[in-house]
């Protein structure tokens, strides 16, 4: 039953990203910022709406009162795609800090543009992160947040965090606070993996780091919140759904 729903899932989910992709690509063209409304009003709330009554994978939102819609950073733990996709269907008009090379994607790469993503170029060492630095205060100046995975990539639930410095970074150049987010989506949607599993998938965004803190008293701050709620995100996760704890690191990635 779970490779069927998943089966169906995925083919609902990845034809209406293809669909989305082409739609908003042609709609950019002659109006870039109407793309965002499409995408946040219609096709992610489609996606959200699949993943509970198709996949059975409902979410939930924790410290609501944390929400912000413009004027701050987001900085979250990246477990899976379904972050991505589904994040701005509760933080509008979100612009999200993400690998340049997923640009280069024909008609998703183009999407991506016209929504204004932050693509990041790993190569270019310092020149990446002026760039980063740049578009993320234009995002800001439109009264648009960003979204920022500080560790780059995705990891496993419990996996031994690596965190780079990108979001100190920007929480230092920018001025406005760090929302950190933590979530335990790693157990139900694996990182290349076919399966999706039932369950809830929880976001719990905590509250925001304000300005003044050295570099490396943001780092520890930032990663200490998301790490330790984290932890007891997937110890809840793995006590009501013991059939996920497979999906967590293993002693060695630990």
């Amino acid at each position: 039953m779970v490779y069927l729903r998943s089966f169906i899932f995925n083919i609902v989910c990845y034809s209406t990203l293809t669909v989305g992709c082409i739609f908003n690509s042609v709609i950019g063209v002659f109006a870039p910022r109407a793309t965002i409304k499409i995408w946040n009003y219609t096709f992610i709330p489609f996606l959200v709406w699949a993943l509970k009554y198709l996949a059975g994978i409902e979410i939930e939102i924790r410290g609501r009162q944390y929400l912000r819609q413009e004027g701050c950073i987001y900085a979250g733990k990246h477990e899976s795609a379904l972050e991505t996709y589904c994040l701005s269907n509760y933080i509008k008009k979100v612009s999200f800090v993400l690998k340049k090379e997923l640009t280069y994607i024909p008609v998703f790469g183009w999407a991506q543009y016209f929504y204004g993503m932050i693509p990041v170029d790993r190569s270019a060492g310092s020149a990446a992160m002026k760039s980063m630095l740049r578009c993320a205060k234009d995002r800001l100046s439109q009264k648009r947040p960003v979204i920022i995975f500080p560790e780059g990539t995705r990891r496993k639930p419990g996996a031994k965090p690596v965190y780079k410095p990108g979001a100190a970074l920007l929480y230092q150049n920018l001025n406005v606070p760090v929302i950190p987010i933590a979530t335990n989506t790693g157990f139900f949607w694996k990182k290349s993996s076919f399966m999706r599993y039932p369950g809830k998938v929880i976001f719990e965004f905590m509250e925001p780091i304000e300005p003044g803190l050295n570099k490396t008293q943001f780092m520890t701050e930032l990663q200490n919140r998301i790490e330790s709620k984290c932890a007891e995100l997937n110890a809840e996760t793995v006590k009501n759904y013991p059939y996920v704890a497979k999906m967590a690191a293993t002693p060695e990635e630990q």
